[in-house]
């Protein structure tokens, strides 16, 4: 949460001639609920569940650039999928970079009623070492996005020229 998934991947499909989805917005869209509203009705399995589903739908779609939310890589059979499919790239941020980012909106479920910041360090250590299987992993920080986007498309052209998939 707000290390700029949404934001870097609308600018990296614009740089890549790709098209762009959001997970959680196709989520809410198949559901015709928001996030926060499936979280508060039936719970957070049941919003993993249908998560899985929307993110195997969307890769097997198209190629595209997808931000998932940052749940969805933490699940075996979710990680394993978007590994077998795709490039999957960590936008990696310090504590008080993600505070401040997610503090500008109240929509963040997980965030809900709890003190943000205990809540944020607790996922980064729980989802750190998971994340770490990302196949790029780019440091996300305060300075402009494109910035981001640019460390994004150097560490995808290392790939290719170094034949990794």
């Amino acid at each position: 949460m707000g290390a700029g998934k949404t934001t870097v991947g609308r600018r990296l499909a614009k740089r890549l001639g790709l098209e762009f989805a959001d997970s959680d917005f196709e989520i809410e869209k198949a559901a015709q609920m928001s996030v926060s509203d499936i979280f508060s009705a039936y719970g957070e399995d049941h919003f993993r569940s249908g998560e899985r589903r929307v993110i195997a739908r969307l890769l097997n779609g198209p190629a595209r650039v997808l931000a998932t939310g940052g749940g969805a890589f933490v699940n075996d059979e979710t990680r394993a999928l978007m590994k077998e499919q795709a490039i999957t790239i960590w936008l990696d941020a310090d504590l008080d970079v993600l505070v401040e980012r997610t503090s500008r909106r109240d929509t963040r479920p997980l965030l809900q009623n709890t003190n943000p910041g205990e809540v944020l360090r607790n996922l980064m250590l729980e989802r750190g070492p998971i994340y770490e299987q990302a196949d790029i992993r780019i440091r996300s920080s305060e300075g402009p996005h494109d910035t981001v986007v640019d460390a994004i498309m150097n560490a995808l052209k290392e790939r290719n020229t170094s034949g990794a998939r």
